[in-house]
């Protein structure tokens, strides 16, 4: 396909975000998304992190296998998650999962530095090829067990996880700012949730369910 009929496609996905939306404002509380968000989704070229057997559905506002039993999120998905952070220009975010590295692209527009953690090697360095190749320059990646997040470049400001625990990780919440949100999928395989974390400045935890999810599993550094 030609980089004009990409480039239609990817408008005509953000339109579908816009409309998925309002459809569901009452569920996620709000009709639109920030505008840096979606500029973001309108920018980066979604076809350059699946497997080119299915650049022609990049698109689509659906999941997309990326390999290993693993999916690239649908767009709007990606948006909800990435609007709820609310990330700042000098934010530094923590992401779970890079998996091809397109939430990735999407959160380097938007925060000053993205560390991102990816378990499965393969994976990893096509990511970081991908992530390369759109000039990505802001984004580090490590290939390891996420559960336990980055401790040496920890705290952050926001973390995005795309995996799905039982519980939320411990270290995770530790590992986040005061002041700052964690946007993570939580629960059993067949009863997960997006959940919006926030660590108010006067102390604890905020916890906020935002509507029913399926994500890939991640587990923890004992189960695995």
């Amino acid at each position: 396909m030609r980089a004009d009929e990409f480039e239609a496609m990817r408008r005509q996905m953000v339109a579908e975000i816009s409309a998925h939306a309002v459809q569901l404002r009452e569920t996620i509380g709000k009709s639109a998304f920030a505008g840096p968000v979606m500029a973001a989704m309108e920018k980066v070229p979604r076809h350059e992190f699946v497997p080119i057997e299915f650049q022609a559905y990049a698109y689509a506002d659906i999941p997309i296998p990326i390999g290993f039993g693993k999916t690239i999120s649908q767009p709007f998905i990606v948006a909800l998650m990435t609007d709820l952070l609310d990330i700042g220009p000098d934010d530094a975010v923590l992401e779970i999962g890079t998996g091809l590295g397109y939430q990735a692209a999407i959160l380097a527009q938007l925060a000053r530095k993205v560390y991102s953690i990816e378990i499965i090697e393969e994976l990893g360095r096509q990511a970081k090829q991908r992530l390369r190749r759109q000039g990505c320059t802001n984004v580090e990646l490590k290939i390891a067990n996420g559960y336990n997040g980055w401790s040496e470049h920890a705290p952050f400001d926001k973390v995005i996880v795309t995996a799905a625990p039982d519980l939320i990780p411990p270290p995770l919440i530790q590992q986040l700012k005061t002041g700052g949100k964690l946007v993570i999928p939580a629960g059993l395989p067949d009863e997960q949730t997006l959940i919006l974390v926030e660590k108010p400045r006067n102390g604890g935890i905020t916890t906020k369910e935002i509507l029913p999810v399926r994500f890939s599993q991640l587990d923890s550094p004992e189960a695995a």
